[in-house]
């Protein structure tokens, strides 16, 4: 009988609540692979290769701290590129420190890995995007932010979502529940 009562479960519509919070372990692992990879740039002190990232978090997620003028600007979201004009790189375990220029205005910002929705690395066309932690909303878009004049590439910010044009090699994780 319990072979049976197991059979069922398995092939109901709904599947059974769990009381492992897969969601949260799969959101660590995934924060885990972008910590690492800055980890790496941090060691080596550049980039390798043509690698560059954007990674794209919620402004006013707990414990993101950047100038004011960017949070009032980029009230919900930003996107930071990280290529030839960055310095001071430090990654900690809750999340990373860096500085950038803005508008040929340098800052410093500090982003836990926690705010971070997503990570695109285009010289190798590889995304993973999840959602901020306690985040159930919709990402909105914003136009394109005004930044240094070569904004793709020299470590600049950039608002809205730059997609994946193929969708090839990109994670995609919501764990969003219905109930």
């Amino acid at each position: 009988m319990r072979g049976a009562a197991l059979r069922l479960d398995a092939m109901s519509d709904q599947p059974p609540d769990s009381l492992i919070p897969y969601d949260e372990i799969v959101q660590e692992a995934l924060r885990a692979v972008v910590g690492r990879v800055l980890g790496e740039v941090e060691a080596t002190g550049r980039l390798p290769g043509e690698h560059h990232f954007y990674i794209t978090f919620k402004t006013g997620a707990t414990g993101v701290d950047i100038p004011r003028h960017l949070s009032e600007r980029f009230p919900d979201e930003m996107t930071i590129v990280i290529q030839n004009r960055f310095w001071d790189l430090k990654v900690r375990e809750a999340g990373f420190e860096v500085g950038l220029s803005f508008n040929q205005a340098p800052a410093k910002l500090f982003i836990p890995f926690s705010a971070i929705t997503g990570f695109h690395d285009p010289a190798v066309n590889f995304a993973l995007q999840f959602q901020a932690q306690g985040d159930e909303g919709e990402i909105e878009d914003y136009e394109r932010a005004e930044n240094d004049p070569s904004a793709a590439g020299d470590g600049a910010a950039l608002s809205g979502s730059d997609t994946v044009e193929d969708g090839s090699n990109v994670v995609s994780v919501d764990f969003s529940r219905k109930k």
